[in-house]
């Protein structure tokens, strides 16, 4: 008999806290609200990761910046989002191994990672196809919210970040992280000033405390869930998933049940984390995320998107 009383207090209280969070926890105080964020500053509509994509993105109104990060060969924190640079320029090098002044150009048409057999098809201006500093980012728009992928586990990376962070004293304006947990902790220990995304791993351990009903009791570390919706994945890997790849089905399907939740997300906003789902490239896209609940979305078409808000009323 006490099991079961202790159990049902166990429960009871952990729905209150799931709904109202604030009761054991102080709301995270985030200094930016940002709906419209640009994928690669719009892979679709400019040369993915560059000042012109950037710029073409601020003046239509985007809200948030989200670029990719790598270490050249002379120590040089440049915005990519692939560290060999085949798709994006035609050269098969790693920016690891070349000096800034020696990498190559944008080609004029690059693929499209999340609209498969779609191409980006640019002019032949050199500096509109030149790959950028991190820190003419940081230069350009000293307001503005940037998104950051560490995209490799490299210890002086996450350092050289770090000091422009703090250089441009953006701390409140950046987010970074990356899939891996190994690098996002090293971003959080290098600097836990600067926001934080979930890596996939703390992802897995949020669902997992969500169904326990653990969730309401314990701490959060990160400010930014960072998510794909399930769709979305299968049309990056260039195919309907066939019929005769449960594991795929099954992991597609476990993703939208156990972690595309309402109920989650509003748990998160009331503790002050953002949720973001990415990417997003279509009306019926955008309009399945903001039903969701999520704070923002990610997208490789900032103009689409901004029409979309305007039309739209997000709650």
């Amino acid at each position: 008999m006490f099991f079961y009383t202790l159990f049902g207090g166990y429960v009871l209280t952990s729905l209150l806290l799931f709904k109202y969070p604030t009761l054991m926890h102080k709301k995270k105080k985030i200094k930016f609200i940002c709906q419209h964020i640009s994928h690669r500053g719009g892979a679709g509509e400019n040369y993915e990761n560059t000042m012109y994509a950037f710029k073409r993105s601020a003046a239509i109104g985007t809200e948030m910046l989200e670029l990719d990060c790598h270490l050249t060969k002379d120590g040089q924190v440049v915005v990519s989002h692939d560290q060999n640079l085949l798709r994006t320029t035609g050269v098969n090098v790693n920016i690891s191994e070349i000096d800034f002044k020696d990498l190559p150009l944008l080609k004029t048409r690059i693929p499209i990672d999340f609209d498969p057999g779609v191409e980006f098809h640019g002019s032949d201006n050199i500096n509109e196809r030149k790959i950028a500093l991190l820190q003419e980012v940081f230069d350009t728009f000293p307001k503005m919210p940037i998104n950051i992928d560490i995209k490799v586990n490299n210890d002086d990376l996450i350092r050289k970040v770090s000091e422009l962070i703090k250089l441009y004293n953006r701390e409140e304006l950046t987010v970074w992280g990356n899939f891996s947990d190994v690098v996002t902790k090293k971003c959080y220990d290098m600097n836990p000033n600067v926001n934080l995304f979930f890596a996939m791993k703390r992802v897995v351990l949020l669902i997992i405390l969500m169904y326990t009903g653990l969730l309401p009791f314990v701490p959060i570390r990160e400010t930014h869930l960072e998510i794909f919706l399930p769709c979305i994945y299968a049309r990056k890997k260039g195919y309907q998933v066939p019929t005769f790849l449960p594991v795929d089905k099954l992991f597609l399907g476990c993703m939208n049940v156990l972690l595309i939740r309402p109920c989650l997300f509003n748990h998160l906003k009331a503790r002050g984390i953002h949720v973001y789902l990415w990417v997003l490239n279509s009306d019926e896209d955008f309009k399945t995320a903001f039903d969701l609940g999520v704070t923002g979305v990610m997208t490789d078409y900032p103009t689409k998107l901004k029409l979309f808000l305007a039309r739209n009323t997000i709650k």
